[in-house]
Formats: C-alpha cells, structure tokens, sequence
C-alpha cells in the first residue's frame, strides 16, 4: 500500500536535494561536520583517528597513534574480505587484529593487539561515532577516466556503512539503483575502505529503495530492493520520513549490527525487510517487558504470509534475545519433518559464527542442552515432537524439569498454525508456566476455520504483526497465482450420474414413464449447481458434486486424464524444464498410483515422490514397503545414491536439497539429468519448505483453508521476471475446489482479487494497449519501422514505461499460453466468445527491444545534466536476443535473395520481401543500418556475389571490416601514425577507461609526424593551427576516431572533402532522423535497354546449341528452322490457360539478351525458362495435336511424366544408345531436379555455373521443338512466319517493366489499359498479383469465420478462379503456392500444399469454372460442390470489382 503525501518536496537540482539530505540527518543523531569531497586516502586517515581514539587503553594503542602500516595492516584484512557477507562478519565482529610496529608504544609494539572497530550495543553511546560524508572522490578504473563522485555516504565509527544515491525530483528511483550498479560495474565498492559498505540507498523525493550490498554486478536483482513502510505496511515515500525512520540514528546502527545477516547458505548479505523488523523489535520488547515471575503472561503470534521470510525473521528474534540477556534458553520448535529436510540447515546458514545452533538427537540430549548453562547452548533447534516429551508422563524427573523451567524459557514456533501442534504446545506450556511462546505462521487458525482446533491466539496470545499475502504480492515480495480449474470430466456426464445415483438407477429409459422421477432428473441435469454445497438465498444447498461417488477422482481414467494434462503443459510451464512442479494427491495410495503412472508411461519425465514412511503390519503396509523400496531402488539408480528404507529421512532431505538447487547442488539447473521434474506428495512438503525453482502446483486433493494457502504458496517465491506468478491447477471435485479457495481467501486475505494475476486475455489486451501507445508515440515523430527513437525527452521517457510494461506483461502471457506464432486469439465466456488481435508481431518487438537498449548506450555520468527520468529495466537491456535478431533478420535475407533471382527486382514478390527485410533492418544499430543497403544495392547491381554459407551479418562485418581498414589507411596516409599500433587498439574494442591501458594511446602518439599532422588538422578545420595547439587537438581527434565510428566518418570526410569541415572544439552530432540510402535501380535505363534483338537473341542461342546439340544437330531440320520454331510456339496463339506462357519465356530472354545485363538477371531468366518448360511442352502439344495432354486415366492431373511421355523424343531419350542423347536425357533430368526445387539453383552459384545452367535449359528448349517441327507443319503451322507484335520489324521487342524497388504503385502504367476490357495476362506480373491479393483479403474480410472461404476444399474456389481469368496458368501448382505463401496473409482458414490441390483440382474442378454442372452430384459430393461453387462465385464477384477499379 502506498502512502503518498501532498507536501513532499520538489527539487529541480540534485544537488539541492543533497544539501537537504545532509541539513536534515544531524536532526537525526548524525554528526553536524560534514566531511566535503574526501578521497578515499582521508577517509582512511579519519577511520585510522577514530580507532586511535577508541583503542586508548594501555593494553592497545595507548599513547602511540596508529603508524601507515599498521593502517595497511587494517584495510589488507578488509581486502581480504572477498564479498559483503565476509565484510559483515569483519564488522560485526568487533576487533580487527595487528602487529604493533610503533616503537613509542613501549607496552606493545611487536605484539599482536585487537581493535575495537565496531560495538552493535553502542548505539548512541560509548565510544560511537556517526559522520556525514558529502560528495566523497571514487578513484576511476583507469588514470583517463576521470574522478567519480558519490552523493552521500554514512559513516559509523569512521567506516563507510551506508551509501546513498540520489536522483533530483521526477527522475525514477532506478536511475539511482543502476547508478550504484554501474559504479560496482567499475570497481568501486571492490577495493580499500569503499568495500565496507553494507547497505545501498537509492533515494528520489518521492521513492527510496534500500538494499544489502549485493557484491557483484550480477546479483543486483530487482527483487531484492526494498521499500520502508511502516507499522501497517503503507510504503514511506517522502524522503523526510525515511530519513526519520530508517536513516536516524539509533535505526541506522541496528541496521548494520542487528537486521542485517550474514547467510552461511549462499554467502549473502541480506538485510530485513520493514515487516521483519516491526515483528522482531515486538517479539524482542515483549521479552524485554515480561515478569518472569507471574504465570499469567503470553508472548504472541506473527501473521507473516507464507513465502515472505518468517525463517529469517524468527531466527533474528531469537538470536537477538539470546544475546540480549532477556532469556536464558530460546528453543526453536519446528515439525520433525521440516526438521529433516529443510529448515535446519537454513536456520543455521543465518547463524554466524558466534551463535552456536545446537541440534539435539534425542530427547535426553535435549535435557542436558536446556539444563547447560554454556552461552554455545543458549540458542536450541528441536523438533515439537521432541520438546513435547519432557514431562512426568514419559519418565521425566519433576526435578529435572524444575531445573530447567526455573530459567527464563522462550519458545518460538514456526508454522506455529498446525493442528498437530495444538496438544503438544499445550503439554508444553503445562510443563514449563513461566515459559513465553512465540508462534510464526502464514495462516492462523481463526474462529472461522477452527473446526475443532485450538486457534492461535488461545495458544499464543494477541497478534503482534501482520503481514499478509495481500501485502507481499504488491509490494513484490513474493508472486501472484494464476488459478486453472482443470475438468477430468464432463460436466453433463456428471450431472447424469449424479442423478442416477440420487434415482438408483443405471439409465434414463428406466425412468423415462416416470414424471416424478424425471423431474429429479431434470433438476440434476439443469438446476443444480455443481460444488457440494452452495447458498442460494438463505438456503444451503447441495450441488451436483456432493452426489458424486466419493471415488470418482480415484479412478485410472481420471489419473490419466491428469497425467495427460500434466504432460502437455509441462514444456510451456515449466519454460523448457527450467522449473520444478510439486503433484500433491489424496493419500499414499494415490501418490504410489500416480509415481508407478508417469514411470511407465513418460519414462523421460524425471519423477520423485515423499510420503510418510511408518510401515504397519497389514496388507497395505506390506504394498507400502515394496512400493518404498522401489522408489529408493530407482531414485538410487538415477541419481547415484545409495539410499535405504533405514536412511529414509535422509532420502527426503536430498529431495529437498535438490528440488531447490542448493548445496550440494548448486549449478544443477545446467544439467537436467540431475533435476526433478515432478515430485509428488500428500501433505509432507506443503508448508514450510521453500523453493525458488518450483512453479507451479497440480492439485488433485480437496483443500480447505489453511491447506489452500500453505500449499499454493509453495510457487509463489521470487525468482525473477521468468517466473511472474505461481500456476494452480487443480482436479478433484474441481467446482467444490474452486470454492474452497474463495472461502480461503475470504479468512486470509485482506484483498482476494489482488491473490490473482490477470489472465490471458487480460494480459494480451494490455500488451496491446501499450503497443499501440508506442506506436503512437513513434508516428508523432513521422518516424517509420521504429527506425530511431523519438526526438524528446517526454517521448522517450514515456516509451520507456511503455515498453518495460509490455515486455513484463509478454513474460506472463507466454506462460499462459502466448506465441508469437499466433496471431489471434479466442476465449469462452460462457455460451459467448470474444476474440483478441495481436497489433504487432516478434521482429517489430526486437526493433522495440534495439531501441530500448539504445536509451542507455552510451551514457557517462557527467553530472545532472545526464540524468533521464525513465526507469532502467536492466532484465530487458541485458536480456540476449542477438541470436534472435539474426537467425530472423537472416531468414528475411534468404527470402529476399531468393525472390530477386526468381522474380527479379520489379516483382511485387521482390518488393514485399524487400520491404520485410527492411523493416527488420530497424533491429540494427544505425550503423548496420546504412551498412546492410549498401550490401543491398551492391548485390542488385551485381557488384556482390554471394558466398555459400554467409549470412548477412557476415556481410555487415565484412564490410565494416574493410571500411574500417580504408579509413585507417587513410589516416596513416595523412598524419603518419603507426598503422600497426592503431589497428590493434582499435581491434582490442577498447573504452574510454581502457583506452590508455599499458600507455598505449600514449604510446600511439608518439609515434605521429607532427608537421604532417599539422597538415592534416588544418585541412580538417579550415584554419591555420598553432604549434603548440597540434598534440592537444590531435589528441582530441585520435580519442575519436578510434572510440566513435560516426565521428571517424566525419573527420575523413573533413579531410577528404574541402567543403567539408570538422571541429574540435565542439561535436558534430550526426542528426538521429537520417535515413538509409535507398537501394536504386538505375533510373537512366530506357526502354531500348529493356528489350532485345531477335537476330542477336538467335545467334547467341545458335552458339549454345552447335556445342551442347552438335552430335544431333545432323540429324535435326536446318538450325534456321529449329531457332525460329521455338519463337514460333510462344508468340503463336492457342488457348487463353496456355498462351501465358510466352510472357514469361520472352521476359526471360529479354533478361539475358539486352544490353545491360546484371547476374540477377541471369538468376531470373533461369528460373523462368525452369519453371515454364513443362507448360511450354503442354502448348507445343496443343499446337501439334488440337488437344491437352492426355493422362493415364481419366480425370486425373497431368503430370511432369505425362507431359514427357506425350512427347516421344523427350520420353525416347532415356533409352537410346546414343552419347548425345543420353546427355540430353541427363539435361531432362537437370531440368526436373531444378523445377522441383523451391529454390531451383543456389543463389551463391557461381556466373559461371548459372551460365552453364541457363545453356542446358535453352538447349531442351529447342531441342523439343526442333524435333516436333514435322508434328507442328502436320497441323497447318509453318514455323517460319514469325509471331511477332509487328512482323515487319526485324526487331522483336517485349517492354519489361522493372521499376525501382523503392517504387510506389505506379497505377498510371495502366492508364491507357482499354475500359472496355482487360486482359488479366497481359498485366505485369506485380499487378497481377497484387490484384489476386486485395481479392483474397476482401473474400476473408473482416472476421474470416463469416467469409466464404472457411474449409480447405475452398481452395480449389480460389485455385480455379484465379486459373481461370488468368492469373496464374493451369496446373502449375508449384507457382499458385508460392504466390500465397509470399503474400503473408496471417488468417487463411487452412494452410495450402500443392498436394492438396492436386488432390482437389479433379474432374469436374478440373474444367474452367463455366463448364462445371452438378450433374449426377447426390449426397455429400452435391453439398461439397455447392459449397465450392458458392466461394468460387464470392470470389470472382471480388475480382470482378477490383479489375474495375483498374479500368477507373
């Protein structure tokens, strides 16, 4: 809950927020000096007073101050302190030992003597001292780098504690913590006194996070930065109230001695929340109060929600009263089971080594612990069990137990809220009257939930703090849920048996005459509704699940039916097995049912199971123990241990250890063989065992409150934003379940709506909220692609928000089911359903994520100025994507390259995947950016030739490479400097902190020719430069040349460039909004260099076919005739579905036989002559025989085979003998394996290969014909007469259009296209295609499931209509899939495989649409055709309508 005031303070200057921040802590019990500006040697100094004037006794220091070394002496100890952990025991030890070496210390010098550096009970007394340090001087990590300055630091006893970071009024909170980050980045707090600090603050006016000094740049989490809130958890955001309460003195010294730990576990420093600390200091002020000698008081109960750190929170009390004086015993109580398996070992992880925690084994050595008066047994870890045996009734001695409740006895209680615990807490108290009981739990047992059970403030007494789980989810200190109710059954079904349950019956005919009965019956099936009990009014009723069988969730169907959902969820909740899952089930035979389930039938699935281990004599106890020793057997054998029924207890602790990835495995989560995937349970493991690593939660048990709680709470640790919620999913009697939880909730929870995170729906529609913010934000600045960030401060702060929002709601929603893959979305609300659109896809969120990053690239601290006021995300900036970002951005560079040698530049193919690629070119750096078109341009221009196995960021790097080598050449060139030296410097990606590591910038230096480089200075500038002004402005230009690759563009282009001029003085900044160079075809090409000359075309071809037809060519017509006959067919008319042919044949030709002719042209004409050869036979067979190609039976497809055997000197190549034509046949082959090929010859071919390739398509070209000119003068034709739009021209001219590929839509092209008609096959193919396109999308329209076109065989509709009017020619299949799939619609109804329309494009959909009839069509086959014709009509209406909006 937050507490926001009216009042706070507004500060325009950080440094005026400062000096209000020092003015006010002497008011708090800080000293009045402020040290100003220290280096770390005069903090030193002054810590090295301040243990002089502290030490003053003669066994010490007496009169003699501490000498330099014997100062060294103290910080080497502190270096050798290798994290805060170790620094925190240093501190809190109190003393510091040396060697005296001062010769006028007469008393001690040679001997060792111990300092007092540190008292945690001197607070505001004795010898404490507490100073203000303002400003204090960092040492840079390099001598170039400049001094770093500090805000504010504390100071107690002269060592630097506490380090505040300040950040003026509006600017966000994280702007401080990433500030701290960045100064432990530089070494800051790793070196020297600076390395004492213990706690962080972060500080605005307006919000203060505090934090244990992490160690290491990796472990700064976010999770882990607290607010301060007061008694009631409202969160303290005014900086004076912070101030007051955590900062003040005496607060600030308990902070470092008493609420901070030093965790053996993990070597951490951790610090106390402010719930911890109000439930310490009320345990701790009880004691403190209590008349030992009354037997009427009581301690009390905390009321921490489970997740929330009650361990750590009991053992500060109980350590801080031991060591207090205020008791002589504190017995920590625990269930034997958490005893086992994890509680101990954390308990002892906080203890340091001053705090001895004594275990006890039995019963007898617990006795002699509590009788001990050694301080080691003052603090006592033991089981309840064990506690509750000390008495008369298990042969105690009265005296005995005299003894030991005569002492100040305090117990403290974890989970304090068990039934189990009630008698035995009670035999306690019983026991030992002048004991005071302090009980821990997440869920107390109120009146509400007592059912029989003591409830917790009758055991303990009032409520002495509260911190509930509606607190810890906003204030991040543990998770959310995300609840999923899981139906094993139908509803409908159990509404059916449930009522012939109540009827005795086993079907509805046995009742069907009965009016009576099937009222009942109707009453089960319609009104009742399904939990076991329910209020309707005033009335409790029973529902449909209090008649069900109570074991109908134990039955095999209902085990797999979860098993199956277990499994099917478990990639995606588990994040690829990143997370752990806990099963918990009914009773033991159901845990044994379910293990033995998921063993045998998902025997990858890494599953372990706990449960009681007591054996009784019965034949259940006998399938206990086979089932025990066979689960220890395989457990054994896959993790290599060597467990026994006798060390079962053990067996559960390594369970336990493992299932949370701590020692002995730590690091496991990189090797999966040695993890649990699922661990199954009953109770054991429910409550009070924490692990990080699990998730979620299968619940097939019913639950009630307390159980509700504690067990759901086992997912809902912090880890980080890979794990945003803990996931609930549960089976058994799902609906009496689901209110179980709400009943839960109502008792335990202050806000129960607040328990839940938003589900996906929820989640995708705030995504898109932010998105389309975003979007907004970028096209006020007319910024496209998201190529650059906006221009204003405002903007980008509000980007910022906007994206680290979205990003944290992507995490969840993938959790819940999202993929990017996926771009619609459906949800059931009852009989109702709404659907959620995603507005943007996974590259536009990586070109978001490349801007994100770039708000912080960089960035120096160089005083208020460079301040901003977003929040830094740091999961978001240092997540990786890099790979990411160039498989994707890569893919479109295939897909690009493979439709400009397929299509050509022109084509609305080529153009659509230009435009993909360029859109992800925003993902790059500006520098890559302008890098990649160039790349771009030099491929279209065939200045590029690709290489196999090269992405395009091997060409970006390339090309940066060789840049880079010009430019330092150039600069050689012009001052002199040694090309060596440079070149490894700049390769070493060095920074402004490293750039002059081992001298080496200096050293560079050296070596420049000072009048050449004088030269070169003046041409860069413009003006005339004093000697004595050379070597600090080269400096100037050498640091920036080599640091920053837009300023080295600059310089050289200064000097290269005349008009050009480059300044040293003040920074050209290169303006954000350039664009990239577009990538141009040339625009002088006329339409002379788009055509060709037949007669050239004919000698080129007469030169490839005298080489690759010369052993056949005797045997064929004259050469003359054979070229000519190929001409012939193309130009010659036939059918409309045929004639197509020969736009694309005389494309391919003007390709390659115009003037200018690029290796992308090559690549084009290859393809075309590839992919219409079979069509081109198919017209010269209908020219030849009036008729198709015939098929085997009737009614199928023609195929490649048929079109090759209709052609008896194609088929007949694969049996003759003769060399020639079994090379031909070999060709034929060539041609196949090619037209099969999605990418038909390799784009990184060599010219030369391509060459050869396009020789052997034209070859078999004119071989086919030159053979079937007999066939053709057969049928009338005379392949002499040319076919040509003006046969009086000796020039044969086919104007291609190939427009730039940054063109808009140039509709004026077909401007002087007839009104009256429009030839579909005479427009240019990107026309063609963009046409086919808007019909298709309009056919969808807005909501596809309403459209026309919602079922698979629709696709013939769509086939034949587009075959039909000519788009597309009949029976190339290859080439219809191609076009859609390169048309990126994102919701056809059903994906199209030319399989698939092979299979549909039969019979009678075979024929042209006019031609088809439902004739002899009865049944299913008559209602398909309807269907089909029905969309075929819809769409050709659609086509209709956008031909004429081409006419207009």
């Amino acid at each position: 809950m937050n507490n926001t005031t009216n009042d706070t303070q507004f500060f325009i200057k950080e440094s005026a927020f400062e000096q209000a921040l020092v003015d006010l802590l002497p008011h708090h019990g800080w000293e009045k000096d402020i040290i100003v500006q220290p280096s770390e040697e005069d903090l030193v100094k002054n810590w090295a007073t301040i243990i002089y004037d502290n030490n003053r006794d003669i066994n010490r220091l007496g009169n003699a101050p501490l000498t330099t070394s014997e100062i060294q002496q103290i910080i080497d100890q502190v270096n050798r302190c290798d994290s805060p952990y170790s620094m925190n025991k240093l501190i809190n030890g109190g003393q510091v030992c040396i060697k005296r070496d001062n010769h006028a210390d007469m008393n001690n010098c040679g001997k060792e003597v111990y300092l007092k550096i540190f008292d945690a009970r001197e607070i505001s007394a004795g010898q404490s001292r507490y100073q203000i340090v303002r400003q204090p001087r960092f040492k840079a990590s390099h001598p170039l780098g400049g001094d770093r300055r500090g805000d504010v630091m504390l100071l107690i006893n002269g060592m630097p504690v506490i380090h505040i970071e300040l950040k003026r009024s509006k600017v966000d909170v994280s702007q401080a913590t990433f500030q701290i980050k960045r100064y432990t980045h530089e070494g800051v707090f790793g070196n020297g006194i600076f390395k004492m600090v213990q706690i962080f603050v972060a500080m605005t006016p307006e919000e203060t996070l505090y934090f244990a000094n992490p160690g290491v740049e990796e472990n700064f989490k976010p999770e882990y930065y607290f607010h301060w809130a007061d008694f009631n958890n409202t969160i303290v955001n005014d900086w004076r109230r912070v101030t007051s309460d955590l900062l003040s003195i005496p607060m600030a010294h308990q902070l470092i001695g008493y609420y901070t730990i030093a965790d053996d576990k993990d070597k951490t420093l951790k610090v106390l929340r402010s719930y911890q600390y109000f439930a310490v200091n009320q345990i701790s002020k009880v004691t403190y109060e209590v008349n030992w000698d009354t037997h009427q008081h009581r301690g009390g109960f905390i009321w921490h929600t489970t997740g929330s750190g009650k361990t750590m929170t009991s053992f500060k009390s109980a350590q801080l009263i031991a060591n207090s004086g205020d008791a002589d015993k504190v017995v920590f109580l625990m269930d034997r089971i958490e005893l086992s398996t994890q509680s101990l070992d954390e308990y002892r992880g906080f203890a340091g080594e001053s705090d001895a925690i004594q275990d006890t084994q039995n019963t007898a050595m617990l006795i002699s612990k509590l009788q001990s008066t050694d301080n080691d047994d003052r603090l006592i870890v033991t089981s309840i069990q064990k506690m509750s045996n000390i008495n008369a009734k298990h042969g105690i001695s009265q005296t005995v137990i005299d003894s030991i409740g005569r002492k100040r006895l305090v117990f403290i209680i974890d989970e304090c809220h068990r039934s189990v615990f009630g008698n035995m807490l009670i035999d306690i108290k019983n026991t030992f009257p002048r004991a005071l009981l302090f009980g821990f739990t997440g869920t107390p047992v109120f009146e509400e939930n007592a059912h029989n059970e003591i409830m917790t403030e009758t055991l303990f007494g009032n409520m002495l703090h509260k911190y509930t789980i509606a607190n810890g989810i906003p204030d991040r200190n543990v998770l959310g849920f995300d609840l999923y109710r899981i139906n094993t059954y139908d509803d409908n079904e159990l509404r059916e048996k449930a009522a012939f349950a109540q009827l005795k019956v086993k079907n509805i005919e046995e009742i069907e005459g009965d009016e009576e009965k099937m009222a009942i019956y109707n009453k089960f099936v319609n009104e009742l509704q399904m939990p076991k009990t329910y209020t309707e009014g005033n009335e409790t009723k029973h529902g449909i699940e209090y008649y069900l069988p109570n074991d109908i969730y134990q039955q095999p169907v209902h085990h797999q039916a979860v098993a199956a959902d277990i499994i099917n969820s478990r990639n995606l909740l588990s994040k690829n097995d990143k997370f752990h899952s806990i099963l918990a089930t009914q009773n033991i035979p159901e845990a044994i049912a379910y293990y033995n389930l998921f063993k045998e039938q998902y025997p990858s699935l890494n599953v372990a199971t706990v449960f009681d281990n007591n054996i009784d004599n019965s034949d259940e106890g006998i399938a206990k123990e086979d089932a025990l020793l066979k689960i220890l057997d395989e457990y054994n054998s896959k993790y290599h241990t060597s467990f026994q029924l006798s060390t079962y207890t053990k067996y559960k602790k390594d369970i336990a250890k493992r299932l949370a990835h701590k020692r002995p495995y730590l690091g496991i989560e990189h090797d999966h063989n040695q993890q649990i995937d699922l661990l199954i349970v009953v109770t054991q493991m429910l409550t009070g065992y924490d692990s990080k690593w699990v998730n979620t939660l299968y619940v097939d048990k019913l639950m009630k409150y307390v159980d509700v709680i504690q067990s759901f709470s086992r997912t809902n640790r912090l880890f980080g934003p890979d794990k945003p919620f803990g996931i609930i999913r549960y089976y058994t009697f799902p609906y009496t379940m689901e209110q179980n939880i709400n009943d839960a909730l109502e008792v335990y929870v202050d806000r129960p709506l607040g328990v839940f995170v938003d589900k996906l729906e929820s989640n995708l529609a705030n995504i898109n909220q932010r998105f389309l913010h975003i979007r907004d934000i970028f096209q006020s600045h007319q910024i496209t692609n998201f190529e650059r960030l906006p221009d204003t401060r405002e903007d980008r702060n509000m980007f910022a928000k906007d994206f680290s929002q979205m990003t944290h709601l992507l995490e969840a929603a993938k959790l819940q089911g999202f993929l990017w893959e996926k771009n619609e979305y459906e949800f059931q609300h009852g009989d109702t359903y709404t659907y959620v659109r995603m507005e943007f896809d996974e590259q536009t969120y990586l070109i978001l994520l490349q801007r994100y990053r770039e708000l912080f690239e960089g960035r120096e601290s160089g005083g208020e100025t460079d301040d901003f006021d977003y929040p830094i995300d740091t999961y978001i900036t240092e997540t990786g994507t890099g790979t990411i970002d160039a498989e994707y951005i890569n893919s479109k560079f295939v897909k690009f390259i493979k439709n400009l040698y397929t299509s050509g530049p022109g084509s609305e193919l080529t153009k659509e995947a230009f435009k993909e690629l360029h859109k992800t070119f925003a993902s790059l750096s500006q520098k890559d950016q302008r890098t990649a078109m160039v790349i771009l341009h030099d491929i279209q221009s065939g200045d590029l030739h690709l290489a196999p196995g090269k992405t395009i960021y091997d060409y970006i790097t390339e090309y940066q490479f060789n840049e880079l080598h010009k430019q330092i050449l150039i600069l050689v060139e012009a001052t002199g400097v040694n090309i060596s030296q440079l070149e490894r410097i700049i390769k070493r990606n060095i920074t402004e902190q490293t750039l002059n590591e081992f001298n080496q910038f200096d050293n560079l230096k050296l070596t420049l020719n000072m009048p050449k480089t004088r030269d070169f200075i003046v041409k860069i500038e413009g003006v005339e430069v004093p000697a004595r002004m050379v070597m600090p402005k080269i400096d100037k230009i050498l640091r920036e040349f080599i640091l920053d690759g837009g300023c080295r563009e600059r310089i050289l282009k200064a000097y290269l460039n005349e008009d050009e001029k480059y300044s040293t003085d003040t920074a050209y900044q290169e303006s954000s909004s350039e664009q990239p160079s577009m990538v141009l075809d040339n625009p002088q090409e006329t339409e002379k260099d788009q055509s060709f000359d037949i007669d050239i075309v004919k000698t080129k071809v007469k030169d490839i076919l005298i080489t690759t037809l010369n052993g056949i060519l005797p045997q064929m017509r004259p050469i003359e005739e054979v070229l000519n006959s190929v001409f012939y067919v193309i130009g010659k008319e036939s059918i409309e579905s045929l004639d197509n042919v020969g736009l694309f044949i005389n494309r391919a030709f003007t390709n390659l036989y115009r003037k200018k002719v690029t290796i992308v042209d090559k690549f084009v004409a290859f393809n075309l002559l590839v992919t219409k050869y079979e069509a081109y036979l198919k017209k010269l067979y209908y020219l030849i025989h009036n008729n198709d190609v015939p098929t085997q039976n009737e009614g199928e497809d023609v195929t490649w085979k048929n079109v090759i055997y209709a052609h008896r000197c194609l088929w007949n190549l694969k049996f003759s003998t003769d060399t020639t034509k079994q090379q031909l046949y070999q060709y034929l082959m060539l041609i196949k394996g090619w037209r099969n090929d999605e990418s038909h010859i390799s784009p990184t071919a060599s010219e030369q290969e391509v060459d050869t390739a396009i020789n052997i398509v034209i070859s078999m070209y004119f071989y086919a014909t030159g053979a079937s000119i007999t066939g053709l003068e057969m049928a009338g034709h005379d392949v002499n007469k040319m076919i040509a739009p003006d046969s009086g021209s000796a020039q044969f001219e086919l104007t291609l259009h190939t427009p730039k590929l940054y063109s808009n839509n140039s509709n004026e092209r077909y401007a002087n296209i007839a009104a009256e008609s429009i030839d579909i096959r005479k427009l240019p193919e990107e026309k063609r295609i963009e046409i086919l396109k808007k019909s298709i999308i309009k056919l969808l329209g807005y909501n596809p499931k309403k459209s026309a076109f919602t079922k698979q065989h629709h696709w013939e509709a769509i086939y034949r209509i587009a075959a039909d009017k000519g788009f597309i020619i009949d029976g190339d299949y290859t080439y219809f899939k191609r076009i859609i799939d390169d048309m990126l619609i994102t919701n056809l109804p059903t994906s199209l495989t030319v399989h698939m329309l092979e299979h549909l494009n039969q019979g009678i959909y075979a024929e042209n649409i006019e031609d088809w009839s439902s004739e002899n069509l009865v049944g299913k086959q008559l209602q398909k055709y309807n269907d089909i014709k029905q969309c075929a009509d819809a769409f050709s209406k659609v086509i209709n309508e956008n031909i004429s909006k081409v006419k207009s």
